[in-house]
């Protein structure tokens, strides 16, 4: 059976610049949809994470305002119920990419505390990217492209299109002004080919092998996109 692999985040706490440890996760939404999409096309998804660490759900994505209702938010969290996936994570360290068709990072504020500094995920980052198969981040997941630089700051991603949750996004949420950096600013200076659309709504971004969504509207549809690149 063709074979996705998922990572996610393993943090259940985003580090403010004051100190202050905020409970997050991974975004519902974000590891749901795409979820969907693939197990309803056949495949078969793992998920890792740093240190093989049981991911966390960031309880505010499932709460009905954030979820698009109380209906949405019920099925996603049957989803995760049933996803035993989520349950028995592989270490990043055991992750042989020519396992899998395809690569993709689901979102939150999670990857903003330890994908964006993880030697093992920056390593595979680079080596999806060489290897041309789709790779798929979505939101505040890009932040894991901050760990692929090598000593001198030099990247494979430098001058790519892509596209990550905006700046007037993490206002909106309440968080520009309290965050140690934005993933907008830090995308740009990675260098990237930064772009976005209109807030909260689905907007993703294709360069090659890699296929990037802006927010967790974005989710789904950026899955659809990796789905048609596998075909």
């Amino acid at each position: 059976m063709a074979k996705i692999l998922f990572v996610l985040t393993g943090a259940s706490y985003w580090t403010l610049k004051d100190g202050h440890r905020h409970p997050t996760g991974y975004w519902a939404e974000e590891f749901v949809a795409p979820y969907t999409v693939f197990t309803d096309a056949g495949y078969e998804v793992t998920v890792a994470t740093p240190g093989g660490v049981v991911p966390v759900v960031d309880t505010m994505s499932l709460e009905p305002k954030m979820a698009g209702g109380e209906e949405n938010s019920l099925k996603e969290e049957a989803v995760i119920e049933k996803a035993d996936e989520l349950r028995h994570p592989i270490p990043l360290t055991k992750v042989r990419l020519g396992d899998y068709d395809a690569v993709y990072y689901p979102g939150g504020h999670g990857p903003m505390e330890d994908l964006s500094v993880d030697p093992d995920s920056g390593a595979l980052l680079r080596e999806a990217l060489a290897s041309g198969k789709p790779l798929g981040i979505v939101c505040h997941a890009p932040a894991a492209l901050l760990a692929t630089r090598d000593a001198d700051g030099a990247t494979p991603f430098a001058g790519y299109r892509l596209t990550g949750f905006c700046n007037d996004e993490e206002a909106g949420v309440g968080f520009a002004d309290k965050a140690k950096w934005l993933l907008e600013d830090e995308l740009k200076k990675l260098p990237t080919e930064y772009s976005r659309g209109p807030v909260w709504e689905p907007y993703t971004v294709s360069d090659r092998n890699l296929y990037t969504g802006q927010n967790p509207a974005s989710s789904g549809p950026l899955a659809k996109v990796v789905l048609a690149a596998l075909s």
